[in-house]
């Protein structure tokens, strides 16, 4: 396991520290907040630096283990930077709308996506069939589920593991994840409520430069888990071809050894012949020899 390197001071040049408004914190809270300057609190980066480290090693068992993690951030500074983070590693996202019921009501999501693979597939080929305002229709449905549906959209069950930005404006996604035991990787301002959080982030959850900074670390963390995935899949793959090659040669030496025994069975069994016709031979001679003697 091979964790980025992450110092106080990176967190500093990203803004991690910054938290709100003094006026608009949560007192759960307060434990991750060091003090206050200018009327904006400040965020204890020794707490984030021990916590992401936490949150990183479990992200990183979760994908060794063959799990999969669910990206979530609506917030316009975190769409796309959530969403390219979940294409790199080939991991689930959503960064639109978090739709209610998207993992307690998964059954009916997955309707959905059912509905959207379709129109896609009727929208690429070329004889459709359907009129031209049809197409349009079906084109303006396809983009409005793409947009809800699109990160989740080869999600075939609910994540082994949830990663959000912003639990504030997440609030149903945590409240779904907390119903289905989902474990959750959050990060959270000053404002945020840790209640619930399995791996809590304390950090600012607004600038640009700390969403790309978690961003990295997080992509780095997976890319390291499944490249070890795959090594250790490879060395699987050389054990089972090795007992695969043992056992071949092990059938190949009890299948020579059958034929040997077959080939002495037979042997043995044309020597009781041979004696058993000199004898009958001999009897049958002797049985001649007599008829000839009393017939004199």
């Amino acid at each position: 396991m091979k964790l980025p390197i992450v110092t106080i001071k990176n967190l500093l040049e990203a803004g991690v520290h910054l938290g709100h408004k003094t006026f608009r914190w949560n007192p759960k809270m307060n434990k991750f907040i060091y003090s206050s300057n200018k009327s904006i609190h400040i965020i204890d980066l020794v707490q984030t630096l021990e916590l992401i480290n936490v949150a990183l090693h479990k992200m990183h068992e979760c994908i060794s283990s063959g799990g999969r993690i669910l990206f979530v951030s609506t917030k316009k500074q975190a769409a796309d930077s959530i969403a390219n983070l979940a294409k790199e590693t080939s991991q689930h996202y959503v960064n639109h709308r978090w739709l209610g019921g998207m993992l307690t009501n998964w059954k009916t999501i997955s309707n959905s996506i059912k509905r959207y693979k379709k129109l896609s597939l009727d929208l690429k080929a070329e004889n459709t069939g359907f009129t031209k305002k049809e197409i349009l229709k079906m084109g303006i449905q396809r983009d409005k589920l793409e947009r809800s549906l699109g990160g989740i959209s080869e999600m075939k069950k609910i994540p082994n593991m949830i990663f959000i930005l912003d639990t504030n404006i997440e609030e149903l996604a945590v409240k779904e994840s907390i119903k289905l035991n989902i474990p959750i990787v959050a990060i959270l301002d000053t404002n945020s409520n840790p209640d619930g959080i399995n791996y809590p982030i304390p950090g600012n959850d607004d600038a640009r430069r700390a969403i790309n900074l978690y961003c990295d670390l997080i992509k780095q963390t997976i890319l390291d888990a499944q490249s070890n995935m795959s090594k250790s899949e490879a060395s699987q793959e050389n054990v089972n071809l090795v007992n695969k090659t043992l056992a071949e040669d092990q059938s190949k030496k009890t299948k020579q050894n059958e034929l040997i025994q077959k080939e002495k069975k037979t042997e043995k069994n044309k020597e009781k012949i041979k004696v058993v016709k000199k004898i009958s031979k001999s009897i049958i001679s002797k049985v001649k020899s007599l008829a000839i003697k009393k017939a004199k």
